[in-house]
């Protein structure tokens, strides 16, 4: 070979590596939320996850993305999703690992900070078939409000089964759920909803309804059941909708067309149309709102799930390029510059992971009133600040790898994929807005403050900067008056948690970097901008993925 010919100076990709067994910051958030955790079978999903069979599976499944059949050959409507067989490897390792509805039957007293350490790790191998996972983690509590349902479906929902196949539920060993809320015309404001639902019979499953209208962002249509809202005399209420009717025949579901996105390839997001679909009744006439409100919660703890292990997986692939690519005669990693973006990437993402783990724990406690507290305050400050900051994210780490990291091919296009992905978990279930306000309606509860000041009081002398700000919530949240600032509040609120978590779960470098940057103000506004006295060294050696 000409010597000018030869390849050099490229990283070897980041693969065939444990997940979890790499994650210092999860493990020791996992060690703070659940001390008594057996972590075996999440270290066994870790390997499954960092290997290149599973890589090549979540590379696959994005790139031959699924294909609607509406009829078939001779005409007849089938209205089906067909996948590519990656899909079907990559949904059955994440049902077997129990990520969907399988914390609500668990006696596991941290079944839920062990599903969300799951669900983190799986997205970083693939997010995009998490979807079904997520929607059916969420919708299965909400069943229980029609409990000839529940007693069904319930057991199939917490199945760690896998059976793709369109047959009735009887037939089958494990059961997924979508759900479809938002219309045309209206979006987050789901009251605006014109799709209507009407009588039509009683049976086992109770009150039964035709529902005729459309959904604009149906995800998952080839899920066995859905959650959807539609509107009746007593306003908008929520109805359980089955693909497969009781009796066998397919329910009037059509599929209009899928959703070409930005990111989330593998998944099927789709515009339907019900005519006159047959539908059962999930808790009371009129009473949606609270029903979605409920399954929202759930859903929104995954967004910021979901984001933390996008922020780790890019970063991850940053430090595996850096570490092994040269320039200007030395290695990447070895550049002061190059340093400080790393750990700055480094402290976001740690302080991401603290977060999201210790919102899971509140739902591992819903008999503890200050755990029931948390989890009405930072549901949606852990998916306002960490999901807003993951764009930003992505893109500091992209450019830790240069032009390799915007190419789509090979070990390094995952950042490409990472990238794409990274804006849904703000958008979905609730844009930045929605989240702010939705923190001011939790802060109106009597319980509010004094939770959030606990829940930061542990830190108290530890920092200045933590001090000064935690002084100052109870203050503002108290004199707030409008929602203009609700974005600001729902900031500081996240970072005073931020802050007492990694006092409590990191080394006090990082604690001290994350105080003096992010609270302190030695910091500019871009990543890679901490102070000089930052001990780079530490918080790097800290978040190598090898």
């Amino acid at each position: 070979m000409n010597p000018t010919h030869e390849v050099f100076n490229q990283p070897a990709p980041l693969s065939d590596y444990n997940l979890l067994a790499t994650n210092r910051p999860l493990r020791d958030a996992l060690k703070f939320n659940a001390p008594g955790l057996d972590s075996t079978e999440l270290g066994q999903l870790g390997a499954a996850l960092g290997s290149s069979a599973m890589q090549t599976h979540a590379r696959l499944a994005n790139v031959h993305g699924p294909v609607l059949h509406s009829h078939d050959r001779f005409g007849r409507r089938v209205d089906q999703v067909e996948f590519h067989p990656s899909y079907h490897t990559l949904m059955k390792l994440a049902t077997g690992a129990g990520l969907h509805g399988t914390p609500w039957t668990d006696e596991e007293p941290s079944a839920h900070v062990r599903r969300a350490a799951g669900f983190m790790l799986f997205t970083e191998l693939e997010p995009s078939i998490l979807c079904p996972i997520s929607m059916s983690y969420a919708a299965t509590p909400a069943l229980r409000g029609n409990t000839a349902i529940y007693a069904d479906w319930g057991p199939k929902l917490a199945s760690r089964a896998y059976d793709p196949e369109l047959k009735p539920w009887q037939a089958k060993a494990g059961l997924t759920m979508g759900m479809g809320m938002t219309e045309k015309q209206g979006g987050s404001d789901v009251r605006a909803n014109t799709t209507r639902a009407e009588p039509s019979g009683r049976d086992g499953w109770g009150e039964r309804y035709a529902i005729t209208g459309h959904k604009w962002f149906f995800s998952a249509p080839m899920c066995d059941a859905f959650l959807v809202l539609a509107q009746t005399p007593s306003g908008l209420s929520c109805f359980f909708l089955p693909r497969v009717l009781p009796d066998g025949g397919l329910n009037a579901i059509r599929i209009q067309r899928l959703k070409d996105k930005l990111g989330n390839k593998a998944n099927a997001s789709s515009e339907v149309e019900f005519e006159g679909a047959q539908a059962w009744l999930v808790g009371e006439e009129g009473r949606g709102i609270p029903q979605i409100l409920e399954m929202g919660t759930m859903t929104r703890l995954d967004c910021a799930l979901g984001t933390s292990g996008l922020m780790r997986q890019a970063l991850a692939l940053a430090l595996n390029h850096t570490s092994q690519r040269k320039a200007f005669g030395k290695l990447l990693v070895e550049q002061p510059l190059m340093r400080n973006v790393l750990a700055d990437l480094a402290l976001e993402s740690e302080a991401a992971t603290a977060l999201a783990i210790r919102l899971a724990r509140a739902f591992d406690r819903p008999g503890d009133a200050h755990e029931a507290a948390m989890a009405r305050l930072l549901t949606p400050v852990a998916k306002f600040w960490i999901c807003k900051r993951g764009s930003h994210f992505a893109q500091e780490a992209m450019e830790c790898l240069g032009g390799n990291g915007y190419v789509e091919e090979g070990g390094e296009g995952i950042m490409a994929r990472v990238y794409r992905e990274m804006p849904l978990n703000s958008i979905w279930e609730g844009a930045g807005n929605i989240m702010a306000l939705d923190l001011l309606r939790a802060l109106r509860k009597a319980d509010a403050v004094a939770a959030l000041a606990q829940e930061v009081a542990t830190a108290k002398g530890a920092h200045p900067a933590l001090d000064k700000l935690a002084a100052a919530l109870p203050t503002r949240i108290e004199e707030m008056a409008t929602e203009i600032e609700a974005r600001r509040l729902a900031q500081d609120v996240a970072l005073a948690v931020q802050a007492a978590l990694l006092l409590q779960t990191a080394p006090v470098a990082v604690f001290g970097a994350f105080c003096d940057s992010r609270l302190a103000g030695n910091w500019g506004q871009s990543f890679g901008t901490l102070g000089a006295g930052t001990d780079f060294d530490a918080i790097i050696a800290r978040a190598m993925p090898r």
